[in-house]
């Protein structure tokens, strides 16, 4: 597999694409390939996430869990569906908390979070693949050593990231970040089963641009604008 991803990530991760962990990631998505198996997000938006979000633009880092894995929905960014797409429960619950907590309102039926992560937001899964229908399917095939890499690198390299976990799987990531350097922002998970214990009323994307301009950065601009996705 050729890795499609931005130079400077490509700088960054460079010993994790040596490692053999790595080639038996390429190793069995080519298996589930060959054996006719349907893989979301397609080859081409796998590394999404990095290629709208360089290394050195990195600001603010969203972790989701698991790609989406119904028909046209992952396209390498967590929480992300692509244009046309209904969005899923959980972002409905994150665009209900960005009104409440900010006041913008978001296009019916228009979930495509591009415009975030061109503005220095990583929207970042734990796991970077998935079978079609099956949730978590590709959850041990050595994606978490990759992105709990890539988590440690810009902790270790990187100054006053924002760091946003939601739920509990998120919230175990909290062990590789330094919390001397970075902020973490914790809540409950905006899932329907959860999103009123703790996610509703938390604040995070005015919270996050207090502690971006506070420290020197843009703020981000939340909304979704079709023209720049």
């Amino acid at each position: 597999m050729d890795v499609q991803i931005h130079p400077s990530w490509k700088i960054a991760l460079q010993k994790e694409f040596s490692q053999p962990y790595f080639a038996d990631i390429v190793a069995f998505l080519k298996t589930e390939k060959a054996a006719g198996k349907t893989i979301y997000p397609k080859g081409s938006h796998i590394f999404n996430a990095f290629n709208h979000t360089p290394f050195n633009d990195v600001k603010v880092v969203i972790l989701g869990q698991d790609p989406y894995h119904g028909p046209n929905q992952a396209h390498g960014l967590s929480f992300s569906v692509l244009e046309g797409v209904k969005p899923p429960p959980s972002l409905v619950n994150i665009f209900k908390e960005l009104k409440a907590d900010i006041g913008i309102n978001l296009p019916n039926n228009y979930g495509n979070l591009t415009n975030w992560a061109n503005q220095g937001v990583l929207l970042l899964n734990a796991t970077l693949t998935v079978r079609d229908g099956e949730p978590n399917s590709h959850a041990k095939i050595g994606w978490t050593t990759f992105t709990d890499a890539v988590i440690e690198t810009l902790s270790d390299q990187k100054q006053h990231l924002i760091f946003i976990l939601w739920g509990k799987f998120a919230q175990e990531k909290a062990s590789l970040i330094d919390e001397g350097k970075h902020y973490i922002l914790q809540s409950a998970h905006p899932s329907p089963f959860s999103a009123d214990k703790g996610f509703f009323g938390s604040k995070p994307f005015s919270t996050t641009n207090q502690l971006l301009i506070k420290n020197g950065y843009n703020p981000i601009d939340w909304s979704l604008l079709p023209n720049n996705v």
